[in-house]
């Protein structure tokens, strides 16, 4: 219910005014003026003269106190009121303008005008007089939301000129820097203290995604921070409008309500069209409306806004490509040094046995069937290194062509455990091999030479990285259907290579399955190797419908590394008391 000025003001006020006006004592009523009182440049009233005062329940005698005591009686807009009496105190120039002021549960819009009382020559202005009347009020301050003042053209010019001032702020300081966390904090910094605002948040926007996580946000501090929550744009009307319209958007929104905070402005920051990011302003003043230009300002701001962020992304997203790729550099370099080292060191060894032979320096045939020997392990041992050389490139240029059949896990084993047993006796460590209980084969689908150059790489790493206690081959069955190559398979088979040597430590395991980066340089010139045993193995093994896993609690304690292939065939189990060997799906 809204009631205009000089209209009656049911159950607020008497209808016989004039009995009231004739109560008060004092200069201040006949200066003739509705409303009369004068303050300090803090705001506290000095004197107060209003005709509807008693009507208020404001005590003559003592209302300058009460109002001083209580502030039941003061400016909705408080900050911005004593602006403007610092300014006419600063001045000597009177204002007019209407102010919305609230006593309890009522509102009242008054026309005032504030002049500075002169002060004596060589001083400062301290006090002003203010004179003004009723224009509307409301009963409560539901009603005052929707009883919004129009601003005079005085303040409107002064507001767009402070609001242009804040949006070339803005603009010279996100283009100071390319930093992205720093553009959105200065930016809701100087939004939120600008404007006064209860609340500001950015939020960086994908349009693959369905929420939006606030990066920065500027608040009041009696709020709950917002930073880091993840906001659900469908159950936010005003963010699903902004993003669709590219345009202002001011409305209540529900995620805010727990602060008590009536209007929201949401606008969506952009560039070339595409949005990607919201910016949302939340605010207290119930009578505070904003303009069209005020809104064509917010949205000149979200678009230099999104240009910075876009330019500060494609930096960022330059920065990692360019480290990205000095590490690729830096990790092919010492990678063809390994591998030349690799190269030249069996290839040397050749020359030099041949080399003695041609001589004649071998002093029996049996000395000279033992330079051949050596001669031929070297060439088979160069001849592996080239191999994976070329494997790695078939695999990167996508030319690696498998054909797939039945393969039987125990004829596996029984090669593997044929060529890498002595290499473990040599070095005096235990050797085992564990297959399920079975009735039946275990068979697989995959290529037996690649499944068995797999095997044979992460068996050779464990046996050349173990000193002391042994290593342990296995093999489980998981009983979960498998889709591979549009066939369904009734199982997988996950193969386990345990050893117990050096391991590997948390923080460089991701390294084990890059291309081109080895754990550590120094290992692979003591230990010898490519460092692609691993990376070919993963491959494979995907190419193969299987996953590579790789364990280890840290280094000195052992490792572990599984892999996975498709079950051609479900095989019947000895007894169901086996149940260590198999790992059914749950």
């Amino acid at each position: 219910m809204t009631i205009t000025a000089n209209s009656q003001l049911p159950n607020v006020f008497s209808q016989n005014l004039e009995s009231i006006t004739s109560k008060t004592d004092g200069s201040l009523p006949a200066l003739g003026a509705e409303l009369v009182y004068t303050q300090d440049g803090a705001g506290r009233y000095l004197t107060f003269c209003w005709q509807h005062s008693e009507l208020l329940g404001l005590n003559t005698e003592k209302i300058v106190d009460d109002l001083n005591q209580t502030q039941t009686f003061v400016p909705v807009d408080k900050v911005n009121y004593l602006e403007r009496l610092h300014r006419i105190l600063t001045n000597l120039v009177p204002e007019r303008f209407q102010c919305w002021f609230s006593y309890h549960q009522e509102l009242f819009e008054l026309d005032l005008v504030i002049s500075p009382i002169m002060p004596s020559l060589g001083t400062t202005a301290t006090t002003v007089l203010v004179m003004g009347r009723l224009v509307q009020a409301t009963l409560n301050k539901k009603q005052a939301r929707v009883a919004s003042k129009t601003p005079t053209q005085i303040e409107l010019a002064l507001r767009s000129q402070q609001h242009q001032k804040l949006v070339n702020r803005i603009t010279r300081n996100i283009r100071r820097t390319l930093d992205l966390d720093i553009i959105w904090q200065q930016t809701v910094d100087s939004l939120g203290k600008a404007l006064r605002l209860e609340r500001c948040i950015i939020c960086p926007y994908q349009p693959s995604s369905s929420k939006v996580k606030v990066k920065a946000e500027y608040r009041q501090p009696e709020l709950k921070s917002m930073l880091g929550s993840e906001i659900d744009i469908a159950s936010e009307p005003a963010f699903t409008q902004a993003l669709t319209t590219l345009e202002p958007v001011v409305m209540e929104v529900a995620g805010y309500k727990e602060s008590g905070r009536q209007k929201t402005l949401v606008v969506a920051t952009c560039y070339q069209d595409q949005a990607n990011g919201l910016v949302a302003l939340n605010w207290q003043d119930e009578c505070y409306t904003l303009t069209e230009s005020e809104l064509e300002l917010a949205k000149e701001a979200a678009d230099q806004l999104g240009t910075a962020i876009a330019h500060a992304t494609l930096y960022k997203e330059l920065e990692i490509a360019r480290q990205k790729a000095e590490e690729a550099s830096r990790l092919k370099s010492e990678f063809l040094a390994n591998v030349s080292h690799e190269i030249r060191t069996p290839l040397n060894g050749m020359i030099g046995f041949l080399k003695l032979i041609l001589e004649g320096m071998a002093d029996d045939p049996e000395e000279q069937n033992q330079f051949l020997a050596e001669a031929h392990h070297l060439s088979i041992h160069l001849l592996n290194i080239i191999n994976d050389i070329l494997d790695i490139a078939k695999i990167e240029a996508g030319k690696m062509e498998l054909a797939y059949a039945p393969v039987k896990l125990d004829e596996l084993f029984s090669h593997v455990e044929g060529f890498m047993r002595p290499q473990a006796q040599i070095k005096n460590l235990s050797f085992r091999m564990q297959m399920p209980a079975t009735s039946d084969e275990i068979i697989v689908q995959s290529n037996y030479q690649r499944l068995l150059q797999v095997m044979l790489n992460l068996v050779n790493n464990a046996i050349k990285f173990t000193h002391e206690g042994g290593v342990t081959v296995s093999a489980d069955l998981v009983l979960k259907k498998a889709n591979f190559q549009g066939q369904q398979f009734p199982g997988m088979v996950k193969v386990r290579v345990a050893d117990t040597g050096i391991g590997v430590s948390l923080d460089k395991q991701d390294k084990l399955f890059q291309l081109f980066s080895q754990v550590d340089g120094s290992r692979t010139r003591q230990y010898g190797g490519t460092g692609l045993g691993l990376v070919i193995s993963q491959k494979l093994v995907e190419a193969m419908g299987g996953e590579v896993h790789f364990y280890s609690l840290g280094e000195g304690l052992g490792s572990t590394v599984t892999f996975t292939v498709p079950l051609y065939q479900q095989p019947v189990m000895v007894s169901s008391n086996d149940g260590d060997s198999i790992n059914s799906a749950e």
